[in-house]
């Protein structure tokens, strides 16, 4: 394995000039910092918006396959994470950035003009490269804008995603009131070639390149185990546990994965090195990073249930919101992961290191969710732990990248950053799963289906333990912080395997 710095050529326009004349933001760099934070904000309300209008959709179409609307753009998102990430590093970060957006946007115009359901799933499928925007997005960062304007550019970019969630509810409702659930693929179509155009103007290319061959075949092991794992986790409380769907897709999956495992150990040029994965500041990185996207994915499926439940069904929660009464209680989460972000990205530009900030937002997180289990019945009160939730989220998220920045050559940033990324899109999978497994099974309030038209409802008790599912979760990232070395340092190349041009 071989790597190389490429020569960017020193144009004076360049982020790297800028780096030389002064470490500064200038407005290109704002400008390109935007580009990307708006375009995470894209994968960011991409699965609510779709949420909202699969009620439509379904009607339209006349399917009951709705759930595979949702999964298929994870799915996609998931198994290509590795490949693309290798591909990342070794072509470069801006490449393979503005290719994953042009695949979301032609995946977004597919599904605008669907004919049939099964041309809506794989539109909807395609725009799931957006999925591994969020690590080519701080990868590129780290090699590209000037170090002292690192920390704070990724923790903006990464931890932004929460604002957007306030006014995404409204322009959802507005688009599909007005102009029918097709306008939310137009949306989408519009936003990334707008934003794909912003991007390849104002962002560099990377100068760094990783020289390997490209593992095709543990590409396909890794991408369809993942992928089998994910269909078995989600489709199993439909299908059953026990049924043979279920076992075929999971057990099938995880031979796969072990397979690649097994052939990655086997060869001199692996999609991922798993000595790099090994080492304690990545895998205990890894580790923080799922359990704290799974604290998000469970907390914010959880909270909008809390809040639209009619008082009047006497369950001891809920306030009978509409969806986009709802805002009040988003509007917390999404303003404190910002607020998280922020604090970090200024803090560890002030040479604060990232680990104990992770410890502290994972304490926020637990302590949010744990007040919440056992006090959900006042709004203000609620509104608050939503906060503290939202602040251990944003500092989750801002200080997972800048613990990889410290811990993996910019070479390898990307491959790695990709399996940090299948972390934090498997755990929010399967949180929601074993939650709403112990509800269905145990926490099922006994109201006649007469009366509640269908919709499950659950008792106080089931969503005071789901709550503290969350929480167990946020502490479970708080022990891998802890369990992440004091002062971590970079992983190293063996000296005759590095090259400079």
């Amino acid at each position: 394995m071989m790597v190389e710095t490429a020569q960017s050529g020193g144009s004076p326009g360049s982020t790297r000039a800028a780096d030389a004349a002064g470490q500064r933001w200038t407005p290109r760099l704002i400008l390109s910092l935007a580009s990307i934070v708006l375009v995470l904000e894209m994968l960011a309300i991409s699965y609510m918006m779709i949420s909202m209008a699969l009620p439509s959709i379904v009607v339209h179409y006349r399917t009951t396959q709705g759930a595979w609307l949702l999964s298929a753009f994870l799915l996609v998102g998931a198994m290509t994470a590795p490949l693309i990430g290798k591909l990342a590093d070794l072509y470069g970060k801006r490449k393979l950035l503005l290719a994953c957006i042009a695949v979301a946007a032609i995946g977004s115009l597919v599904s605008a003009v669907a004919g049939s359901y099964a041309v809506l799933i794989a539109g909807r499928a395609l725009t799931g490269f957006l999925v591994p925007c969020l690590f080519l997005s701080y990868s590129l960062i780290r090699d590209v804008f000037p170090a002292k304007t690192v920390a704070l550019a990724v923790s903006i970019a990464t931890s932004g995603m929460g604002l957007i969630a306030i006014p995404a509810p409204f322009i959802t409702g507005w688009l599909i009131d007005h102009h029918g659930f097709r306008s939310i693929f137009w949306f989408f179509v519009i936003g990334l070639a707008v934003l794909g155009v912003m991007i390849a103007a104002t962002t560099d290319e990377s100068p760094v390149r990783l020289r390997s061959r490209l593992d095709f075949v543990g590409a396909v092991l890794l991408g369809a185990g993942i992928a089998g794992i994910l269909v078995g986790v989600s489709f199993g409380p439909t299908w059953g546990w026990k049924a043979d769907s279920t076992l075929s897709y999971l057990l099938g999956g995880i031979t796969l994965v072990i397979a690649w495992l097994v052939t990655a150990g086997m060869l001199e040029q692996p999609l991922i090195d798993l000595k790099v994965l090994r080492t304690r500041s990545v895998a205990f990185t890894a580790a923080a990073a799922g359990c704290i996207y799974g604290v998000s994915g469970l907390y914010t499926v959880l909270l909008p249930m809390l809040a639209m439940t009619p008082a009047i069904m006497g369950l001891g929660y809920g306030f009978g919101v509409t969806a986009e009464g709802f805002a009040i209680f988003q509007a917390p989460i999404g303003a404190a992961t910002v607020a998280g972000g922020l604090v970090v990205g200024v803090l560890v530009g002030r040479k604060v290191r990232p680990r104990p900030l992770l410890a502290i937002g994972a304490v926020s997180a637990a302590l949010g969710c744990g007040l919440t289990a056992f006090s959900h019945d006042s709004k203000v009160p609620l509104m608050v732990f939503a906060g503290l939730v939202g602040l251990g989220m944003g500092m989750g998220y801002a200080a997972v990248p800048n613990l990889l920045i410290e811990a993996v050559p910019p070479q390898l940033q990307a491959s790695t950053a990709s399996i940090v990324g299948v972390f934090q899109s498997v755990f929010p999978a399967v949180l929601p799963v074993i939650a709403f497994t112990v509800l269905n099974n145990s926490y099922a309030a006994p109201i006649p289906p007469a009366m509640t038209q269908g919709v499950v409802f659950y008792t106080d008790k089931g969503f005071q333990v789901a709550f503290l599912i969350a929480a167990a979760a946020a502490l479970a990232c708080l022990l891998a912080a802890l369990a992440l070395p004091r002062r971590i340092e970079q992983v190293q190349f063996a000296p005759e395997t590095v090259s400079a041009n």
